[in-house]
């Protein structure tokens, strides 16, 4: 064979696997809704930047005539490429080649970008589109969704990794994505459960569609599954892209540092008339972080599921941070299972990719009831309250208004090995609030009394007592607990040059194997 014709052969080839499933396969894709994965690809990665890996690899199933259907990339494309400069892996399932269906060739094509991507030190991104594992190639199938699950456990914490589901999510299939650090689903055509609607019905008799079992807004809202959800795909994509500029490439580097030409010491006066007079009137934690971080920009994980707790990345001096902060405007702001839950896995992202803590605290302490007790409560705030006690990242807390009772010690307190501990002057630190503890501190005295109006007056009077000595933060400050009471406007300064003084922080841990977290 002429030179020119193995280069012809070569090329032929190339547009053979770029073209995966066929044209037809590829306009049913597009007739769905959904973008090839080779178009998520080029969305995703800085222009003219991917390099792929093998792109001649075929299946090698003989089962049911496998033989006889074979496409060149056998229904994943892999490589790496850029993302505003900084190298990234990924991958992407081809529905256009059996469904996206996971054969032991395809496994080992996502293995090696994995295997590649912990070598460098670079985030691996996966754009998962696909039917679950090949059933023509039974327990192969599942082995190759084994290897891939046992590099996203070695993997994490070493690399960030993210998925994205674009299509079906199901089975085995939905462990991949839900060991790494963030799932990202577009609000159309993407769906995630472990039995489909029929096997529900078959078993449990309950007649549930796709998109209420498994759809973006279920794993959204209620399951909590998906971090963020994108009302197309293209906005998806830009959702991760966006993502990646608070991250760090891997657990020895530190996040990237953004230039910004909002000044450190810019004081915001609106801070100072935030807080309502009334300390059981509502208001949006958002407002006080829109007015901390450089430019008003933060990105919010999780911003549909427990709205109590608002966690997400932000930029103070340049200076990638995660911020966790009660919600006053949702249910007092208070903690439960769920928020805990959230708090804890952002918290422990944070601190194994060096990202510095800054939480705002308005909490009056967790939600009572017999839904939460049984739910677990204890266990889920054991976790946040593990995930600040083990990180040794900068952790500097600001206490805005109340931190009443265990929530006060769960939300990053100095004895947790916070750094710099700051306080609003409207700050009340104590084990309750005054009613509550008026009740229990002047019980018996109450029972004597049965004149109601001499009642009322004489729990104002233990209310005001109670107030005068905890709400505010000057008790906490003088056993050293609050490191200072700042002026409200003077937060962004204050909290940025704590950040820098703990630039060159250095904290361990004992040695052991791991830490037992309370599952």
């Amino acid at each position: 064979m002429a030179f020119e014709e193995k280069i012809k052969e070569l090329l032929d080839k190339r547009g053979e696997a770029k073209m995966g499933g066929g044209q037809k396969r590829i306009d049913k894709q597009h007739e769905s809704g959904k973008l090839t994965a080779r178009e998520r690809i080029a969305l995703l990665l800085d222009e003219g930047s991917f390099e792929e890996f093998d792109m001649f690899v075929t299946h090698r199933c003989t089962n049911f005539d496998m033989q006889k259907q074979s496409f060149l990339g056998d229904g994943v494309v892999t490589g790496y490429g850029t993302i505003n400069g900084r190298l990234v892996y990924v991958f992407a399932q081809d529905f256009t080649v059996f469904g996206g269906s996971l054969s032991e060739s395809m496994a080992q094509k996502i293995c090696k970008v994995m295997d590649q991507a912990m070598k460098v030190g670079a985030p691996v991104i996966g754009l998962n589109d696909s039917g679950g594992a090949r059933i023509q190639e039974g327990c192969n199938a599942l082995a190759g969704y084994a290897e891939i699950f046992e590099r996203n456990i070695l993997a994490s914490g070493v690399v960030p990794q993210i998925s994205a589901i674009f299509g079906p999510c199901a089975g085995g299939s939905v462990y991949s994505p839900a060991l790494t650090d963030f799932i990202f689903m577009s609000k159309e055509n993407s769906y995630m459960f472990l039995t489909g609607p029929k096997v529900v019905k078959t078993v449990t008799g309950e007649d549930v569609s796709v998109d209420k079992l498994g759809g973006a807004m279920v794993h959204a809202t209620k399951s909590g599954v998906a971090h963020f959800v994108g009302d197309t795909e293209e906005a998806t994509i830009e959702q991760i892209r966006e993502l990646m500029g608070y991250l760090p490439s891997n657990n020895f580097e530190e996040a990237p540092h953004v230039a910004t030409d909002d000044p450190v010491d810019r004081m915001e006066d609106s801070l100072n008339h935030l807080i309502p007079e009334n300390p059981n009137e509502a208001y949006d934690v958002k407002e006080v972080i829109d007015a901390i971080v450089d430019d008003g920009k933060f990105l919010e994980v999780h911003s549909k599921f427990a709205p109590n707790l608002v966690v997400g990345f932000a930029h103070m001096g340049g200076m990638s941070v995660g911020i966790v902060a009660n919600q006053p405007k949702s249910m007092a702001g208070v903690l439960d299972c769920n928020a805990s839950r959230k708090g804890a896995r952002f918290v422990r992202f944070c601190d194994a990719f060096n990202i510095p803590l800054v939480t705002l605290v308005d909490v009056p302490g967790f939600l009572p009831g017999t839904g939460q007790e049984y739910n677990g409560v204890i266990v889920h705030g054991a976790k946040m309250l593990f995930a600040y006690g083990e990180a040794t990242v900068p952790k500097v807390t600001v206490t805005l208004r109340k931190s009443y009772g265990g929530a006060h010690i769960v939300m990053s307190c100095k004895q947790l090995r916070s750094d710099i501990n700051y306080a609003w002057p409207m700050a009340q630190i104590a084990v309750m609030g005054a009613s509550g503890a008026t009740e229990v501190l002047h019980g018996r005295a109450l029972k004597e009394i049965t004149d109601a109006d001499e009642k009322a007056k004489f729990m104002a009077e233990k209310e005001k007592e109670y107030n005068d000595q905890f709400a505010n933060p000057y008790n906490a400050a003088k056993y050293g607990y609050i490191d200072d009471v700042i002026e409200p406007r003077n937060t962004r300064f204050r909290v940025i040059r704590a950040l820098q003084a703990l630039q060159t922080k250095k904290d361990s841990l004992p040695m052991k194997k791991h830490s037992n977290l309370p599952l």
